[in-house]
């Protein structure tokens, strides 16, 4: 399963680990680019031992490490640094996610990479930054959330805070090393040189509320917990029917969808309410407005009032589980989920890349790496080392080289 992407030829030192270094290097491995992923023998990746495991195997680390190749190096050592430095010469790109100041103190500084490759992207992503009087502190991705302000305008009004389904922290940070990356290099095509790009998972979080911090700034109101409804476009939520939820969100500027839905509703006489006359009046009287709602959508099922809403041009759709979202038509139309071989599970279907392009298109290049797996290939293709050096290497335990199991019979 290999396809030469639109990033085809850009090759891609991958330090990170978990999941938000790895997001990104994932994304850029489905769009083509080659990434060899430097672990820590003989752990390697933490996110190895992340559940669910089956025989031992992470599908967590198989979710997102697919396509990639995996080199193992000591790179506390001596003559592991020397390899790695050696090995930079042949990227582009390196991508880390250690807390600022890691790779410093091993001597593997950008300045000190940048002196060897001046051409390098480094892309490192942190909790806070690489500057800041939070600099040095630890943060995973429920960290992120809370310090960038997501968990506070999430859940229930006077509820407590609630963390979003998925990890909007690492992934957040992840989405936007991508986008750093890809501007780096094509700047790179004009000044021929590369850069430091330093991605905060905090940065990520507010950038994602941009319209939360518009309004704390512009009018003194502390955004708050909504639920699923919008802080000024009402009706703009999840509301329950006979057999689950529906989510209905009526457009800006588009007065007569208020008449149409009231009608739809059975709800006419709502339509001369001078409560709910406007998306600011529906604003200010939600309160008064939802338990109303909630009792009308309540009478037909999802479905009915889809087939009902749509022909009015009225935005709605259903609140899917994620196996309906799995068995969705539009979903599998659009090739969301593709079959990936596993050493371990077998055929299991992966989420594929979101981003359709028409010639060249991105697409999982394959299965996730064993620890090392490619350790000897890499070294004696990229640097020449012989096949007794790399047995020096292996025996020193500077680097790790995956082998086949031991014949017991």
């Amino acid at each position: 399963m290999t396809n030469k992407g639109p990033l085809a030829g850009i090759k891609i030192l991958d330090l990170s680990w978990i999941l938000s270094g790895p997001f990104a290097t994932m994304t850029l491995c489905d769009l083509g680019a080659d990434i060899v992923k430097i672990e820590r023998p003989p752990f390697g990746d933490l996110g190895r031992t992340t559940r669910p495991l089956i025989d031992g195997e992470s599908g967590y680390f198989f979710s997102v490490n697919r396509g990639k190749k995996s080199i193992a190096i000591d790179l506390k050592s001596k003559r592991g640094k020397e390899l790695f430095l050696e090995l930079i010469k042949d990227f582009d790109v390196i991508v880390e996610n250690f807390t600022p100041g890691v790779m410093d103190k091993m001597g593997l500084s950008f300045e000190k990479i940048q002196s060897i490759n001046n051409k390098i992207i480094y892309a490192a992503i942190s909790g806070y930054g690489q500057t800041g009087p939070w600099k040095d502190r630890p943060a995973l991705d429920v960290i992120a959330q809370g310090s960038g302000g997501i968990l506070s305008v999430t859940g229930q009004e006077d509820g407590p805070p609630i963390r979003p389904g998925t990890s909007l922290g690492d992934i957040g940070a992840g989405i936007y090393c991508v986008i750093g990356i890809l501007t780096a290099l094509i700047e790179r095509n004009k000044s021929n040189q590369g850069q430091f790009i330093d991605i905060s998972m905090m940065d990520c979080q507010i950038a994602l509320q941009e319209n939360a911090f518009m309004r704390w700034h512009l009018t003194g109101e502390e955004p708050k917990k909504l639920g699923t409804r919008h802080p000024t476009a009402v009706p703009f939520q999840a509301f329950p029917t006979l057999d689950g939820w529906i989510v209905v969100a009526l457009s800006w500027g588009v007065p007569e969808q208020w008449n149409l839905l009231c009608s739809v509703l059975s709800l006419d006489k709502l339509i001369d309410d001078h409560r709910f006359k406007t998306a600011e009046s529906r604003t200010d009287n939600h309160s008064d407005l939802e338990p109303i709602l909630n009792e009308a959508f309540k009478k037909q099922t999802t479905d009915d009032w889809i087939d009902l809403l749509l022909p009015m041009h009225i935005p709605c759709g259903p609140v899917n589980s994620i196996p309906e979202v799995s068995q969705s038509e539009q979903a599998n139309a659009r090739n969301m989920f593709t079959e990936v071989s596993h050493k371990t599970f077998g055929k299991v279907k992966l989420v594929n890349s979101p981003i359709k392009l028409s010639r060249t298109p991105a697409m999982i290049q394959g299965t996730a790496p064993d620890m090392g797996e490619h350790t000897k290939s890499i070294l004696q293709n990229t640097l020449g080392l012989s096949d007794q050096m790399i047995e020096e290497l292996v025996a020193s335990k500077i680097i790790w080289e995956q082998r086949a199991e031991p014949d017991l019979e």
